[in-house]
C-alpha cells in the first residue's frame, strides 16, 4: 500500500480520508496522489487536464476561475500534508471528468495500491450518494478501497476485524491482511463470521480455525456473532469489539454467501462506524 489515491471534493469527509491516508503513508513509507474531479459545462472548451482548447466565452472564463480556485485548495492540502508529515511525498491531479471514470482510470494509469475515500453519514440522501459513487468504486476498483466516515486523529489499529464466511474465496483477502498486520503489528485480528442461529456456531468456528491455520495467523480471535443479517451484525460486532478497521471482500455480491442479501460489504461501509476496507475479487 505504497501508492495511495485520495479523491477529494474538499468536504469534511474527504478531509477525514486525507488524514487517514496521510497517516497510512507515513507509517508504511508510501506516497499520496490527491485527485479532484471538476465537471465543466458541456459547451466549455476545456481539456480533461484543465487547459483551454480554443474559445473564450463566459463559460470558459468561469471554468478557468474555478480551476484556479481548485488549484489553490489543492496546494493548501499539500502544504498541510508537508507540515504534518514532511517525509511523505504528496502529488496533485485535477481532471475535468466524471469522478467514477476518472478515479478508475487513474488507479490503472498510476498503479494505485489503495484508494482512501471519504463517505457521508447514513441518511436517505447520502444513501443515494454512496450507492451512485462509493459502492460502484468499491465493486469496480482493481485495488482495495478504504472508506472513512469520521475523523481519524490517530489511526492506530488495535482491533482489526475480517468478516467472511471463510469459504475458499476468503483466501483472497490474505495478502491484504498480512500487509495490515505488518503495518500494525500490535493489532489483534478478529476473524468474524455472522450466523443466523446458535446452531451454526460449531461449523463457523471450525472454518475460522482452519482458515487461520492455513495462513499461519497466530495472534487472532475466532468470533461468531448471532444476527439475522450480516449487514447489520458486522457493524454491531465492530462496535462491541471497539474495532479500528473492518476488512471485507466485495465483487457486487458478498463473501458471506450463506447470508446473501444484496451487497453486504457496501452496506457495512455505510453503517459501520470504523473505517471499512474492501478488497475486490
Amino acid at each position: 500500500m505504497k501508492n495511495i489515491l485520495v479523491p477529494t471534493d474538499f468536504s469534511p469527509e474527504s478531509r477525514y480520508a486525507f488524514d487517514a491516508a496521510l497517516q497510512l503513508a507515513q507509517r508504511g513509507g508510501g506516497q499520496l496522489l490527491l485527485l479532484h474531479c471538476f465537471v465543466p459545462p458541456t459547451d466549455s472548451h476545456i481539456s480533461t487536464t484543465g487547459g483551454l482548447v480554443g474559445g473564450h466565452g463566459l463559460n470558459d472564463v468561469y471554468v478557468l476561475k474555478s480551476l484556479q480556485a481548485v488549484k489553490r485548495r489543492m496546494h493548501e492540502l499539500m502544504a498541510q500534508a508537508h507540515e504534518l508529515a514532511p517525509e511523505v511525498p504528496v502529488h496533485e491531479l485535477v481532471l475535468t471528468a466524471e469522478p467514477d471514470t476518472a478515479i478508475t482510470e487513474t488507479i490503472r494509469e498510476r498503479d494505485i495500491d489503495l484508494v482512501v475515500l471519504g463517505t457521508h453519514e447514513n441518511t436517505s440522501w447520502t444513501r443515494f450518494f454512496l450507492s451512485s459513487h462509493t459502492e460502484q468504486l468499491m465493486r469496480e476498483a482493481p485495488c482495495p478501497v478504504l472508506t472513512v466516515k469520521h475523523p481519524v486523529n490517530h489511526f492506530d489499529v488495535r482491533h482489526l476485524v475480517f468478516a467472511s464466511d471463510f469459504s475458499a474465496e476468503a483466501d483472497q483477502a490474505v495478502p491484504t491482511l498480512h500487509q495490515l498486520l505488518a503495518l500494525f503489528p500490535a493489532a489483534t485480528l478478529h476473524l468474524l463470521d455472522v450466523v443466523p442461529a446458535a446452531g451454526n456456531h460449531a461449523q463457523a468456528l471450525e472454518a475460522i480455525c482452519a482458515f487461520a491455520a492455513r495462513h499461519q495467523f497466530s495472534h487472532y480471535e475466532p468470533d461468531v456473532f448471532d444476527a439475522p443479517r450480516a449487514s447489520t451484525g458486522i457493524p454491531r460486532f465492530a462496535e462491541q469489539a471497539h474495532a479500528d478497521l473492518v476488512v471485507m471482500l466485495t465483487h457486487g455480491r458478498s463473501a458471506l454467501s450463506h447470508l446473501l442479501q444484496g451487497s453486504i460489504s457496501e452496506a457495512v461501509a455505510l453503517h459501520a462506524a470504523p473505517p471499512v476496507l474492501t478488497v475486490h475479487v
